[in-house]
């Protein structure tokens, strides 16, 4: 059977299952990216090479408790722990950091943002500190931050880059080896691992402005914007596709925030490591360099996102930069204005969580006006307007 007559089938299949003869319209799907999404591929334009990610296997990442010492290889600090041998280490504290001196073996990594997001500057001091100590990579950019405020893709990795052009105004060229990439992955599967895609594609591109051909250090987290007070099993359920969509993405590192919302227990904080687990061991997808590629409809929505997201990173560099942007309040504007769009949608039933806003348990109770503020860039669950 010829190309032709497999996509005649196909098609007169959909129809008569659609029940329609205008299957375009009804497969369409909306999105607040801008990006366009066709109901079906059956190419795609520009083959992509497989985007490599730094860490062989990507690190499981686990907040530090003491009965997990035996079986865990990652994981995330707050506090000082003694005598820590062997392990990966995430510091997530600014105090701690000062303390730690590791030795050269050691695999330390910084997760704490040298930028001050209200005061629209560089925590010089912290950065010369952290660039003299043994770590692998000692310098965070924190974008996840923005992903929670309710940032659109195209926007974090606009910012992500503008953030790492101004550490190589002050620090040189040099410091985008040391750099730790925060990003917080939602639920949107699909466009999420296109988005941590597109960020080495375009962080590969910014770093050959200098000579270079660099790989992004991605650390991923789960997001806080789509989860609810009320419904633990439903978040945790959103918390294990975006691990999923991490690890397919090629993601150096995962780490699971707590899925119980204000509700956190030991037990919660080991369920929500060992999502990690099951994904790692039950489908061994965190081996993997870049298990999408190939993909058209990723492929084609990586390069969409791609090209956007360098077009922001232009804007905001026009605009004088991003800690000038800062000040100016563009970047808190921008982010304000999508995200309060986004909660529009959230709350007309457009993005549907369920027993949010699909089968609710809870009406509206607080209006859009009273969650953002134009001026601050903020987390907002979107749950909270109906908590």
């Amino acid at each position: 059977m010829s190309h032709t007559e497999t996509y005649s089938s196909w098609e007169n299949l959909v129809k008569k299952q659609l029940k329609t003869d205008d299957i375009e319209s009804v497969l369409q799907k909306d999105n607040l990216e801008g990006i366009e999404v066709k109901p079906f591929y059956t190419n795609v334009q520009k083959p992509l090479v497989n985007l490599p990610k730094i860490e062989e296997s990507t690190h499981l990442v686990a907040k530090y408790h003491e009965s997990l010492e035996e079986d865990v290889f990652a994981f995330l600090l707050d506090e000082n722990v003694e005598n820590l041998e062997e392990k990966t280490i995430f510091v997530n504290n600014e105090d701690l950091a000062g303390h730690i001196s590791p030795q050269e073996e050691d695999q330390y990594f910084s997760l704490i943002d040298v930028f001050d997001e209200k005061a629209g500057v560089i925590k010089d001091q912290l950065v010369k500190e952290l660039l003299a100590k043994q770590f692998r990579r000692s310098i965070c950019i924190d974008i996840s931050l923005h992903q929670n405020a309710g940032a659109s893709i195209v926007q974090q990795l606009g910012i992500a880059l503008a953030k790492a052009k101004e550490l190589t105004e002050i620090y040189s060229a040099e410091i985008l080896n040391k750099l730790v990439f925060r990003i917080a992955v939602g639920g949107n599967y699909f466009f999420e691992m296109a988005k941590v895609r597109a960020f080495k594609l375009i962080f590969n591109q910014f770093s050959k402005e200098f000579d270079l051909d660099l790989i992004p250090y991605i650390f991923v987290e789960t997001s806080l914007r789509n989860k609810s007070v009320s419904d633990s099993e439903n978040n945790l359920i959103r918390s294990t596709l975006e691990l999923a969509s991490a690890m397919i993405a090629g993601a150096d590192a995962v780490y699971s925030n707590n899925y119980s919302i204000e509700k956190s227990s030991e037990n919660s904080e080991e369920i929500s490591f060992k999502q990690q687990i099951v994904l790692a061991y039950e489908s061994i997808i965190n081996v993997f360099e870049d298990a999408s590629n190939g993909s058209y409809y990723v492929e084609d929505i990586t390069q969409q996102i791609a090209d956007k997201s360098w077009k922001f990173f232009l804007e905001i560099e026009e605009a004088g930069g991003y800690l000038e942007s800062l000040k100016q309040g563009i970047i808190q504007k921008r982010i304000y204005d999508q995200a309060v769009e986004e909660q529009k949608w959230v709350e007309e039933g457009k993005i549907k969580l369920i027993g949010v806003n699909l089968y609710p348990k809870l009406e509206v109770k607080k209006f859009v006006e009273e969650l953002y503020n134009p001026a601050e860039i903020k987390g907002v669950r979107w749950a909270e307007m109906f908590e």
